[in-house]
């Protein structure tokens, strides 16, 4: 696809017209990944969402704001402000998927100033939890990917699973060589993720199965955790309310807005 690369996008939480269940256990890849962007709305789904980063000595830092998410020709747009603690309170992040790799902003709010993020500069922390500025798209169960295959299908935690691997596009200039994604076969979720460095599993991605819960049409879960197995930590991420389908101005996805107003 596209001047001979396969560009997929993976997306759990996109497009009402698409069946928010699969019915036959031998999908194409295509398939699952069309699926999975049934779970994320035209419109704008907000979520109120808590992080929980914990360093390897078990010190806690706790974030609570808002995650911003809609479908823009078949395009992911997130933002996320955070609203606490109070010295990150103000401070947010823009990521606009593009078709020649994701645009990605930060406000600042002690320089009041908005910076793009390019580059390798994608890894970098987040506010100094586990997800990076280019890891954001897990929240709402996005993966971006140059090729891939679904290897099977399987069980995770009594759920029946399609089992994917996804390579990297080289336009995301991604720190990972292939990732390991377990897709619920009934809501089009992904349960689990592993990042792999070459053949080592650096990050995972793990939700919770009893906390999958719908929105409207969408399918989303309301606890899952992001943990660097190299570091010894982890942030866990917990939703704490979500409105589908609400109607908001463009200013939230727009670079030169996305920062104003709660």
């Amino acid at each position: 696809m596209g001047k001979g690369r396969a560009r997929m996008r993976l997306a759990a939480v996109m497009l009402a017209a698409m069946p928010t269940t699969l019915a036959f256990a031998d999908e194409p890849l295509d398939a699952v990944l069309s699926c999975m962007r049934a779970n994320v709305p035209q419109s704008v789904q907000i979520k109120e969402v808590e992080l929980t980063a914990v360093d390897r000595v078990g010190s806690k830092r706790v974030l609570r704001g808002r995650l911003y998410g809609q479908r823009e020709k078949e395009q992911l747009r997130t933002s996320l402000k955070i609203a606490a603690p109070p010295d990150l309170a103000g401070a947010a992040y823009l990521l606009r998927e593009k078709g020649d790799g994701d645009e990605m902003y930060m406000y600042v709010p002690a320089l009041q100033r908005v910076r793009r993020i390019t580059g390798t500069g994608s890894d970098g922390s987040l506010w100094g939890t586990d997800l990076s500025y280019g890891d954001v798209k897990q929240i709402n169960n996005a993966f971006s990917a140059g090729g891939g295959a679904v290897d099977g299908q399987g069980e995770l935690d009594g759920r029946p699973v399609h089992l994917l691997t996804l390579v990297p596009d080289p336009a995301e200039d991604s720190r990972y060589a292939s990732m390991k994604v377990w897709v619920d076969q009934q809501t089009c979720v992904s349960l689990r993720a592993d990042f792999y460095e070459g053949s080592t599993v650096r990050k995972r991605w793990s939700a919770d199965p009893a906390s999958l819960a719908r929105a409207g049409k969408h399918w989303y879960v309301g606890r899952a955790t992001m943990s660097d197995l190299v570091e010894g930590t982890s942030t866990s991420l917990r939703v704490l309310g979500v409105s589908s389908d609400v109607d908001l101005a463009g200013r939230y996805f727009n670079p030169q807005t996305f920062y104003l107003g709660s």
